[in-house]
């Protein structure tokens, strides 16, 4: 049994380190928190996280998980320390997930030596939907490993346990939050006000590992699910690696612009490219309109992409059934699976499409390193995407194929729910209005904070104009202010 002396001693040391603290906080997840986790401070504290090791060991062997031949895996980052003591001193063989592919090499998300069929321990520092844990855990399972069981420094008691055992995991927890609360409150440390106010606080925000909510037995999609929350907090709630990849160039560049460099030559691509890139998260091509179409073109795309941290999207919108659309995916003149990190899709054809695509992929173009943006809607008067098929292009997208699926297309806040697929919305233009094809063109205010939109698409009103650099970056910036705005966070100037 672990000694319960030490593990008082541990948590009130972790109290005075400032691991946790009480008062009014926003969470990842969008809502506003009485509490407070923040275990990485233990790094530049040797002696507690020494112990914490040490505990977590005993715990190990106290829930009968130290069998031969079963590796460990922190979930990233925090818990990767704790996950190499414990592999030191248990001398258990530690994996390491990447939070993306590599882009180079061998391209993997486990790296470690292992085989099919081992098993794997997760160690994670705080659980509150247990999302991370299960991210993890999807990655550790394509590779052919057994997860069943995690170790977790706190369990916020919000729902990680039953979220991680739908997905057959186990969750255990050195501390929960209610015995760190009483421990708190028996050491004086805290009033009983606060243990109350938690406590109310813990069973009226249960969350689902998608970010919904659980109120009376019932789920609820709160708008702070998407529309209300940092595009940081949603990182770790995508399921889509490509997702998680355009959410942090967003967050890091401050920019939802899209450019749609619809131009016929490759050269005039690549001059707007250089110029517009450092305002852009995503540049999207038509490259069946280039008449110069070529291999030397594609390789300084990348080089572009590389430099200016943009993902690059073919628009091919592809509609066809799974074999067809596998073949124009990566053979023809264009081979565009070797490229484009995203490429949009009709649901049309059903779930046959998504099963098409990612068979097509293999250890040269992982999966892990390709995405799509499902089209529910589009920007042009008289489309005939109903609501009906809207509604059935978003429940592919949440309900198969998890992991291929970055996004949705369309103009309608309401429609994306889940906070970790990202809405991309065409027709943003500086002036609002009509074109003589019935293009609807909206300002950057209205399609962020009235449509809902996560990636904006300008083409048109950057390619035509004289100086795009300064016309993007004005973009970029009215854009990222409708998006303080929407998160209700104040402005603090244009981003740098």
């Amino acid at each position: 049994m672990v000694c319960a002396s030490k593990l008082k001693e541990l948590a009130l040391k972790l109290f005075e380190i400032n691991a946790f603290k009480f008062g009014d906080f926003k969470m990842k997840v969008g809502i506003n928190s009485p509490v407070y986790f923040d275990l990485r401070v233990i790094v530049s504290h040797p002696d507690v996280m020494d112990t914490l090791a040490d505990l977590l060991q005993e715990f190990i062997v106290e829930c009968k998980l130290d069998t031969a031949g079963t590796h460990l895996c922190g979930v990233p980052y925090t818990a990767l320390p704790l996950a190499t003591l414990i592999s030191i001193k248990a001398n258990k063989p530690m994996l390491i997930r990447r939070k993306e592919a590599k882009k180079y090499g061998t391209k993997k998300l486990i790296e470690g030596k292992f085989d099919a069929g081992d098993k794997c321990l997760i160690i994670e520092d705080v659980v509150t939907s247990g999302s991370s844990i299960l991210d993890t855990v999807n990655d550790i399972r394509s590779e052919g490993l057994i997860t069943t069981d995690a170790i977790v420094v706190v369990d916020r008691e919000q729902g990680g346990v039953q979220n991680t055992a739908e997905r057959g995991v186990r969750m255990h927890s050195l501390y929960t939050l209610s015995y760190l609360l009483q421990t708190m409150l028996e050491a004086k440390r805290i009033e009983e006000s606060t243990v109350k106010a938690v406590a109310k606080y813990i069973e009226a925000c249960q969350i689902r590992s998608d970010g919904s909510f659980i109120k009376n037995g019932t789920t609820v999609v709160n708008e702070l699910s998407r529309i209300g929350m940092s595009f940081e907090a949603r990182t770790d709630l995508a399921k889509c690696p490509l997702a998680k990849e355009l959410f942090k160039v967003i967050a890091a560049k401050k920019t939802m612009l899209c450019l749609a460099a619809d131009l016929t030559s490759s050269e005039e691509i690549l001059n707007l490219a250089d110029a517009v890139g450092p305002y852009i998260c995503v540049l999207k091509t038509h490259c069946d309109i280039i008449t110069d179409f070529s291999e030397q073109f594609v390789r300084s795309l990348q080089s572009l992409a590389r430099q200016h941290n943009f993902l690059l999207m073919e628009d091919r919108k592809f509609a066809d059934i799974g074999n067809t659309v596998a073949q124009q995916y990566v053979g023809g003149l264009y081979r565009i699976a070797d490229w484009a990190d995203l490429v949009t899709v009709h649901a049309l054809p059903g779930q046959g499409i998504l099963k098409g695509l990612k068979s097509a992929l293999n250890v040269d173009k992982p999966l892990a390193s390709r995405g799509v943006f499902l089209l529910a809607e589009m920007s042009t008067e008289g489309a005939l995407t109903d609501e009906k098929y809207s509604t059935a292009t978003v429940k592919m997208a949440t309900e198969m194929d998890t992991d291929f699926v970055a996004g949705i297309v369309c103009q309608s806040k309401d429609l994306v729910a889940s906070p970790g697929l990202l809405q991309l919305t065409p027709g943003v233009k500086l002036q609002e209005g009509v074109d003589g094809l019935g293009q609807l063109y909206e300002s950057p205010e209205r399609v962020v904070k009235e449509r809902g939109a996560d990636v904006c698409v300008v083409g048109r009103g950057i390619i035509s104009s004289k100086t795009p650099s300064e016309t993007a970056r004005i973009y970029r910036d009215r854009l990222w202010e409708a998006y303080l705005e929407r998160i209700g966070v104040e402005k603090n100037g244009a981003a740098n």
